[in-house]
């Protein structure tokens, strides 16, 4: 998809759907269609109504999960089965609920056979400014990803698209969250620096997400987007404010501290051997197993007797330590040290025998 920012205020967009025109006709033109994908990520589409004839009124009702609520409808003024239709858009509702209070804008589908699929072309037009029109521009790219999900054979897995190695454990936390979401993508294997990594990420480092036309780097943004655009599957948040608080707190320790002396210092020293001799460096090996106890200790003292680092759910902070523990235990003088630490073990064991972990293992 691409979209062109047009003079006075209007957008064009365009995609390319595998699908034949008639079901993305119907997908604009029928409540059950509008209902599957109207709204973008981590909003319900709820009251759809549509009456498909020229004059017609569309309506449908948009909420997400911080509790936003927006009404949307119009009229539809040309239908054109299968090619052209083109309908009015106009929000409803006072103060943040209305963005656009008293506006009526214009939208134009054009759809071209192409490929076995359909190219849509998409022309939202009488935005009042460009901020407005930018800010409906985002909403439509996430819009639209979700009308590719609902259309595609592949459902999600047309529209998402992970790009990392099996190997690395932040790839990995990023696969396993989109097993515990029960949501799926495709997964291209590329290394980092790759120059398909490149073209999403500024500094060549994997995982990288693409959703449609939109791009997400780093782990943690991408779990924390996956968690917010799908209610499917588990939370990854964790329950309540210091459940949540407690996630977003032991990422940030892993990423800051452990990270470096667990991966960079230890097991990539064994991996990518930098020493003399092209041997393991036994000087910052010897460092990194020396700063692992007190950072196994504080792991042992957040598990406490759940099997979960940040309380008795599950969160995104499990899915960060539980790829690095794991690797962990493959190496004699980490996997000593780890048997000091029961909790930790536990929790390790827990995840071990969750179905994200294992379809997920390299």
């Amino acid at each position: 998809m691409s979209a062109v920012l047009a003079p006075h205020f209007s957008l064009t967009m365009s995609r390319f759907i595998r699908a034949p025109r008639e079901k993305v006709f119907d997908a604009f033109t029928t409540a059950a269609g509008l209902a599957s994908w109207m709204g973008s990520r981590g909003s319900q589409t709820r009251n759809v109504m549509a009456d498909p004839q020229v004059g017609g009124a569309w309506r449908a009702e948009l909420v997400y999960g911080d509790g936003s609520f927006y009404t949307v409808g119009g009229h539809y003024r040309t239908l054109s089965r299968p090619g052209r239709l083109v309908y009015t858009w106009q929000w409803e509702g006072t103060g943040a609920a209305n963005p656009m209070p008293g506006v009526e804008t214009v939208i134009e589908v054009d759809l071209v056979e192409k490929d076995g699929g359909t190219a849509l072309t998409m022309t939202h037009s009488g935005f009042p400014a460009q901020a407005a029109c930018d800010a409906h521009q985002r909403g439509w790219m996430s819009t639209l990803n979700r009308l590719n999900d609902q259309l595609d054979p592949q459902g999600t897995a047309g529209t998402l698209t992970l790009i990392g190695l099996p190997v690395s454990s932040y790839t990995r936390t990023v696969r396993m969250a989109f097993e515990e979401k029960a949501v799926a993508y495709t997964f291209q294997v590329a290394p980092p620096h790759a120059k398909e990594v490149y073209a999403i990420h500024p500094f060549g480092r994997i995982p990288a997400l693409r959703d449609g036309e939109m791009e997400i780097i780093e782990t943690a943004a991408i779990v924390n987007y996956l968690d917010e655009s799908f209610t499917t599957g588990t939370t990854l948040r964790g329950n309540g404010i210091l459940e949540r608080t407690r996630c977003v707190q032991w990422v940030s320790v892993f990423n800051n501290y452990m990270y470096d002396t667990m991966v960079k210092r230890f097991i990539l020293q064994y991996l990518f051997p930098k020493g003399e001799g092209g041997k393991p460096d036994a000087a910052v090996i010897e460092a990194a197993l020396k700063e692992m106890p007190a950072q196994l200790a504080a792991l042992e003292n957040a598990y406490g007797t759940n099997n979960f680092v940040a309380g008795s759910t599950l969160s995104a902070a499990d899915l960060f330590l539980a790829p690095v523990l794991n690797n962990l235990q493959g190496f004699e003088q980490s996997r000593t040290i780890l048997a000091n630490y029961p909790n930790v073990l536990r929790g390790l064991t827990a995840m071990q025998s969750r179905a994200s972990f294992v379809k997920t293992q390299a």
